[in-house]
């Protein structure tokens, strides 16, 4: 330890650390107005320049301060982590480059291609399987992940293959020894890569900074003051700086919440923290409490060579403090694990934790309309400032949505992350296009983008044209490209007359996404080409509004430093990695709103939140997984293999969470929220919120928040509605009388309501987007290329296969299409090919293919289209109906929901099909399904009580049974009084299009009186 008095001093959890270090420097470093101005503050980041910048101005407003009511000059604040802290210093470390050879830092972008590709020949190297470039990318990340936190400690290469180490390697499981393997080669190829152009990492530039600093402060202190402030990193080389800058003669570094009232027994167990028992020893200790909140405060004092002893209170009071007694219980609350048993013999004083409340909800939604109302609450009272911290960005997303009920704008300063931005969310649209050449979901969400087709009466027209584009687009997948878009407006517009739409497409889209589209047709492409590529479509879909905002801003600056690097370090991606590498390199960017929401209310993460200052401060979200998150694991580097090396495992951060909530709990009054369920689930509340229900032991009533969550569960509270009854619309005969097809009729007997909503009411469903295609689909273009085949090749054999390939691809580009159901059906139809000749072989002809046929029934018109109709050798005609799955059983034709064939059977023998005359006497099902008895695709069945057969009408009985099942259908509906019954038949399969409509949900399985039917 050192012999000088150094100027060390803490600021206890109880008091505002902002408002109480802003307090304090003033009376030291005042000296007449301009003292203040002389001195450099170091600050932990940016956001705490802006809360002490608050804090200063708060001061300034005291009553109380006459020494500052003239005015005040704020001290020059510089953050320890910049790259440049040789520039944010100025003048205390000029000239730069006396005694110091410092090179400059690496590209980090450049350094993240290049480790990719260094990456790629060391796995090479080993023989093992090369991943795709994205999967290199994301490990390259990994990599040099692990290698800064290394940096950050001090630990170079020849630590990581020291005998401590090599000692667990020997334990360790293969894969960890090989990748361990793996990080030191590119390691190495990297260093000697930085060595010879002449660069360092940033992790080791700032650390050789903060050397020279402290080499040079210690050497020949600055005339003007520095202090360090709420600085809590542990790192060798900032523990060195903050130790030489409290042996400055103008010197202090002050630390958040170090426990100064903490039992030496209880500071002693929390272990090592960086001090080996023995030369040579492990740094860490395996007993090490470094899920503690003082852990890292320890690290800290150990590393700079400092006693706890040697750290002094601030002394200074904030405007927003706790009371005193609550830091008791908070060092009580976090004791560790052994010493919490002393909790059972605590006194009421140092249990009690006065303003502290806790709220337990159902479920996340209602935390935030809790924690929502909390705020709404808080406002009421003049100058009161509240604050919410929570790591769940979704919480703080809903919170905020809350407060807009109230017309309340708040802002979540831990901003959002570009890919939910405006601008992020265009340019990962494009990148999809590109990847999926035009594929329709990426196109049309990219067309209908807010930023996209101008502003005004432009933008009016772009949207008017693409609804339309968009009608056009529903349903099955066209194939991807620009090329069948093309020949479908083409189509439509030979159709409609006009060529307004096709047109908007050649002029204003085309030439927009063509360049995209032609880069996806490439094996691959480079990211730079890329990247250039979808910035020339934004601008041109968006002009400069793309960029125009904070977030383009952010986008513009992402996307140049990412194609920069790329043109340095050439990368070549498949199309489909573009969005994935994009994503990858833009999700890690967030953007923060502008500062204009309201002044009283805070939304932070927990970085934000740190020497922040509110009066009622909400800690929400306090579950695991959340608060504390699960530790993560370096993929690369064993745990082992960093703990022997005395860099802090994952569950370092755990204690970080846990100084957080410490710190937190220091303001005058705080709530600690949390939710029984989340989306996933029973969710278990977080660690800490069970040390607090445990130490308050009896006392915990007294802290439970019940009145709130009540409010939230009513505010939104409405009396349950009646269950809807099972619908049966009673049409006026004039609305009845419409006319039926012969597929309409076996709607109408199974499930009249549908009926009505199709054929009456004439709703029909929209289909979606680039949705797989339904059986009706199927069935359709089954229909169409069996209607080509005969109209075109008079069913001629070996015509079919060809024609069927030609035309699926023209139809679709759905993979389920191509890949699964298409060589089922060429196979179907191969039997229908070989069935059909064979029928030709023995006298049986093709009469009719897709003809239509209509007759009159008690003035309602009846009309059917015939998939085909043979003329037997006998003169008497078969009515056939294919089926692309299995065909209606026998006994569902029986009982009338089957009448397609009976139907067509009745309008064939009333001479309904021109210029066909006979008797039909068979009606055959040919199902281009597999066969359940042979295995094979493709099969015939009749519906006709006959053989082995058990149910079904006799074929003598058949045409008359279906005109009879026909009249009913009319005398019941059409021209009757019957109502149109939802699902009148349950138990029958068919379409759920109407489910909706008929509100299935609310009244399936209920009786008449609610209860089960």
């Amino acid at each position: 330890m050192a012999s000088q008095q150094l100027s060390i001093y803490s600021i206890a959890a109880h008091r505002g650390f902002a408002d109480a270090l802003a307090a304090g420097l003033v009376p030291r470093y005042h000296e007449d107005g301009y003292g203040l101005a002389r001195l450099t503050l170091l600050l932990p980041g940016r956001r705490a320049i802006r809360t002490m910048t608050e804090a200063f101005t708060r001061l300034m407003g005291e009553d109380s301060r006459p020494e500052i009511s003239g005015g005040l000059l704020l001290p020059r604040m510089a953050v320890i982590g910049d790259i440049e802290l040789d520039e944010t210093l100025g003048p205390l470390l000029d000239p730069i480059g006396e005694g110091a050879d410092i090179p400059p830092a690496a590209d980090p972008t450049r350094r993240w291609l290049r480790l990719a590709q260094l990456l790629k020949q060391a796995m090479e190297r080993a023989g093992m399987q090369i991943p795709v470039a994205s999967a290199l990318l994301r490990q390259a990340r990994e990599i040099g992940r692990a290698m800064d936190r290394l940096l950050v400690e001090g630990i170079g290469p020849e630590e990581l293959l020291g005998e401590r180490v090599l000692d667990i390697v020997g334990e360790l499981s293969e894969h960890w020894k090989q990748n361990l393997h793996l990080f030191a080669t590119v390691q190495a190829m990297w260093l000697a890569e930085l060595q010879q152009r002449g660069e360092t990492d940033v992790p080791a530039r700032r650390n050789a900074l903060f050397d020279h600093a402290a080499r040079r402060w210690r050497e020949d202190p600055p005339p003007m003051p520095i202090v360090a402030a709420g600085i809590t990193s542990a790192s060798p080389a900032i523990a060195g700086l903050l130790r030489a800058i409290a042996g400055l003669p103008k010197g202090a570094v002050v630390l958040p919440d170090l426990d100064l009232s903490l039992e030496d027994e209880v500071w002693d167990s929390l272990g090592r923290a960086g001090i080996g028992a023995e030369p040579g020893d492990a740094p860490l200790g395996p007993s090490d409490a470094v899920t503690h909140p003082q852990y890292h405060l320890k690290l800290l004092l150990n590393r700079m060579g400092v006693a706890r002893g040697e750290v002094r209170p601030w002394h200074r009071r904030g405007a927003s403090a706790a009371p005193p007694e609550r830091s008791r219980a908070l060092s009580s609350l976090f004791l560790p694990p052994r010493e919490s048993a002393s909790w059972v013999d605590l006194p009421p004083e140092r249990r009690r934790l006065s303003g502290v409340r806790l709220m337990e909800t159902a479920r996340p939604e209602h935390e935030a309309q809790a924690i929502a109302l909390l705020i709404r609450e808080a406002l009421e009272v003049p100058e009161r400032r509240v604050a919410l911290v929570t790591p769940d960005r979704g919480l703080a997303g809903r919170v905020i949505a809350h407060l807009k009920r109230w017309n309340i704008q708040a802002d979540d300063s831990a901003g959002r992350p570009m890919p939910h931005t405006t601008a992020g969310r265009m340019a990962l649209l494009l990148a999809e296009i590109l990847a999926a050449r035009a594929a329709p979901v990426p196109l049309v969400a990219a067309l209908s983008h807010p930023l996209a087709g101008g502003t005004g009466d432009a933008r009016a027209a772009w949207l008017r044209r693409l609804r339309r584009f968009e009608k056009l687009l529903r349903g099955p997948r066209i194939d991807v490209g620009l090329e069948p878009i093309r020949a479908m407006l083409k189509s439509h517009a030979k159709e409609r007359g006009s060529t307004t739409l096709l047109d908007w497409w050649e002029t204003q889209v085309e030439p927009i996404v063509e360049p995209l589209v032609a880069l996806g047709e490439h094996e691959t492409v480079d990211m730079a080409e890329a990247l250039s590529a979808i910035a020339a479509a934004g601008e041109a879909l968006c002009e400069t509004r793309i960029w125009a905002e904070a977030d383009g801003r952010a986008l513009s600056a992402a996307m140049e430093t990412l194609r920069e690097g790329a043109r340095e370090v050439p990368t070549a991606l498949a199309p489909a990695e573009v969005p994935l590498v994009l994503r990858d390199a833009i999700d890690t960017i967030s953007v923060r709103p502008p500062y204009g929401g309201h002044p009283r209310i805070a939304i932070y993460g927990l970085i934000e939140a740190r020497m922040s200052r509110a009066d009622l401060v909400i800690c929400g979200g306090l579950t695991e997984n959340s608060w504390p998150q699960p530790p993560a694991r370096d993929p690369l580097v064993a745990p082992a293999v960093m703990r022997a090396l005395g860099v802090p495992g994952g569950d370092f951060r755990i204690g970080l969470s846990a100084h957080d909530l410490a710190a937190a709990l220091g303001a005058p009054e705080v709530v600690l929220s949390y939710a029984r369920k989340d989306a996933s689930g029973p969710a278990i509340a977080s660690r800490f919120v069970l040390r607090v229900r445990a130490m308050l032991g009896e006392l915990l009533d007294r802290h439970m928040e019940t009145e709130i969550p009540a409010l939230a569960e009513q505010l939104d509270f409405a009396q349950p509605a009646d269950p809807h009854p099972q619908p049966a619309p009673v049409p006026s005969a004039e609305q009845r009388k419409v006319d039926i097809s012969a597929t309409a009729l076996d709607r109408l007997r199974s499930d009249p309501y549908q009926f009505y909503a199709s054929h009456i009411l004439r709703l029909k469903r929209l289909e979606s987007i680039d949705e797989e295609p339904t059986p009706a689909w199927r069935g359709s273009a089954v229909h169409a290329i069996l209607e080509d085949w005969y109209w075109k090749h008079d069913a001629a054999p070996g015509a079919l296969i060809p024609l069927a390939e030609e035309r699926l691809r023209e139809l679709s580009g759905h993979p389920f299409m191509r890949g699964l159901w298409q060589p089922r059906l060429l196979a179907a139809l191969e039997w229908l090919d070989a069935e059909t000749q064979a029928l030709r072989a023995e006298g049986r002809e093709i009469a009719a293919v897709e003809e239509k046929g209509r007759i009159t029934v008690k003035g309602v018109e009846i009309s059917a289209r015939a998939d085909r109709i043979d003329r037997l050798p006998n003169g008497e005609l078969a009515i056939v109906d294919y089926k692309t799955g299995h065909p209606p059983r026998a006994s569902e034709v029986a009982a009338g929901f089957a009448l397609q064939l009976g139907t067509t059977g009745v309008i064939a023998a009333h001479e309904g099909f021109d210029q066909l005359r006979g008797e039909p006497t068979h009606f055959e099902y040919w199902s281009l399904a597999r066969n359940r008895k042979s295995g094979e695709f493709g099969y015939r069945d009749e519906p006709i009580l006959e053989g082995r057969k058990k149910s079904g009408i006799p074929r003598e009985d058949f045409l008359g049974e279906s005109e009879h099942l026909l009249h009913d259908a009319l005398d019941r509906w059409i021209v009757g009084e019957e109502p149109f019954t939802a699902r009148l038949n349950p138990d029958l399969p068919g379409y759920n299009d109407y489910d909706q409509l008929m509100r299935l949900d609310e009244w399936q399985g209920r009786g008449p009186e609610g209860g089960d039917q």
